[in-house]
């Protein structure tokens, strides 16, 4: 995964992140964080992020 797609991803998971559970939110807020310092995700963190990024965006409007 390219760090635009994972920025991508992110910035479209912000507009959700009110329907998150807290644990999800916790996680989203870290991806933010390592997004901000132009950070490279880990495999399992790209996993994560996938499947927050498939669980609370509709897939009508999936780009990714």
């Amino acid at each position: 995964m390219t760090h635009s797609e994972q920025h991508g991803m992110i910035l479209e998971l912000a507009d959700y992140t009110r329907k998150m559970s807290r644990y999800d939110q916790e996680e989203f807020h870290m991806f933010l964080k390592r997004d901000k310092d132009d950070e490279d995700l880990d495999h399992v963190s790209q996993v994560r992020l996938v499947a927050l990024y498939r669980k609370y965006v509709p897939e009508r409007k999936r780009n990714y």
